[in-house]
């Protein structure tokens, strides 16, 4: 049986080529949004991923590297590949990265569709915020491509825009719903039945708001 979401989830409006773009122009504030929004998310999700040194691990959609950053300290002597499909977030991570005594890291453009990485290879993958500006007929091609480069009980770390489980958090639903550039092209999604039926074994999902702003973190495995 094919997956299908249900008739109220609101599909992506934002064309794919042309997201590269809006995040470019969004580079010089990102952070500020990231900081109000999603910060507590990440933090959680750090502590769930319990990063531990000589991994191999891909952040794919590693935005100005405010995760990235975490995880090559946490991996200093591991392998840690970032890549971006927007020029001048994947600058500001660089610059951010720069800072890093580290220098155990890639950060290239790269797109989530097509990964530069052998099949089977990789420990880790996270990945921010990226879902919930794809279509609905794409993001089983993503996962599948996921799930390709993971080692067999490889760690999937997602955080996504998700659907209010409290009050007030439909705010950004109703704003997507007038004008999706606004949010980023940005929508809530639950991405835990789809992960399954292409092949994860879902260990952790939690819902996190933050200033009304809706998360879910989940941890699954190859």
């Amino acid at each position: 049986k094919c997956f299908s979401f249900n008739n109220y989830e609101l599909d992506a409006k934002i064309a794919q080529n042309e997201i590269g773009s809006l995040y470019d122009s969004k580079a010089w504030f990102y952070d500020a949004w990231a900081y109000f929004t999603e910060s507590k998310a990440r933090c959680r999700a750090l502590e769930l991923a319990e990063i531990k040194d000589n991994l191999s691990i891909i952040e794919v959609a590693v935005g100005t590297g405010l995760m990235f950053s975490d995880i090559v300290q946490r991996n200093p002597n591991g392998q840690n590949i970032g890549i971006d499909i927007s020029e001048k977030m994947l600058s500001k991570a660089k610059r951010r990265l720069s800072k890093n005594q580290n220098n155990n890291y890639s950060l290239s453009i790269g797109s989530a569709f097509n990964l530069k990485v052998n099949d089977n290879s990789i420990d880790m993958l996270i990945n921010n915020y990226m879902f919930d500006l794809m279509p609905f007929n794409l993001m089983g091609s993503i996962i599948d491509e996921f799930y390709r480069i993971l080692k067999p009980n490889g760690k999937l770390l997602l955080i996504n825009m998700t659907k209010s489980e409290r009050f007030g958090a439909s705010l950004f639903e109703y704003i997507y719903r007038i004008s999706p550039r606004l949010m980023g092209g940005c929508r809530g999604l639950q991405l835990t039945e789809l992960l399954t039926r292409h092949g994860f074994r879902i260990e952790v999902r939690e819902y996190i708001q933050q200033m009304l702003f809706p998360s879910e973190v989940i941890i699954a495995y190859k």
